[in-house]
């Protein structure tokens, strides 16, 4: 059970995540009773997903269940890519890894992803999904350089690009393999 302070201090850390205050990054990634928050935010995102898969014409309950596994095994491509390139491919000499640290971060950059739920109204559904996985990308740069150290916001940037074109080409090759012809 979440206490009043524990809910005002995750309501803190979740506001400062999406205006990319590096600071909010830093006490997350610095506390280890985060865990739990950040397991919130994606748990969120996730049904988030859930919602704009419904709103875009997968029906009930599959639909629902889709739109939470595509979040999740993206984030989870995503994540386990930045922790390979962030800190072997594109480490500095400074960079140090701590798995709890990395994924509390990106827990919490993940929660621009809320809004995706608002890509369940057709129309604006690209221009949601475009702002919302740029805003992610946003985040994740600033949660990266803070969780491993970087001196350059340019090396986190990269990290965070690649790892998101790796997790969107990955989720495309397993939605191509599992999608079946209708008709």
């Amino acid at each position: 059970m979440l206490g009043h302070s524990s809910v005002i201090l995750f309501f803190g850390r979740l506001l400062g995540a999406l205006m990319l205050d590096r600071g909010a990054y830093e006490n997350i990634e610095h506390d280890a009773t985060a865990d739990l928050h950040s397991m919130m935010v994606v748990v969120a995102v996730c049904a988030a997903g859930g919602v704009a898969a419904i709103g875009l014409g997968l029906v009930g309950t599959a639909g629902f269940v889709t739109g939470v596994l595509v979040m999740l095994g993206a984030w989870i491509v995503w994540v386990a890519t930045i922790a390979t390139i962030g800190t072997i491919s594109l480490a500095e000499p400074q960079t140090r890894s701590n798995v709890h640290e990395l994924l509390r971060v990106l827990g919490y950059a993940t929660a621009p992803g809320l809004f995706i739920a608002l890509a369940a109204v057709r129309p604006a559904a690209p221009i949601v999904a475009a702002i919302v996985a740029a805003w992610i990308i946003a985040a994740a740069v600033v949660a990266v350089r803070q969780a491993l150290d970087y001196r350059s916001t340019v090396r986190a940037a990269a990290v965070c690009i690649i790892a998101a074109a790796v997790s969107l080409g990955v989720m495309a090759g397993v939605t191509m393999l599992l999608a079946r012809r209708v008709g």
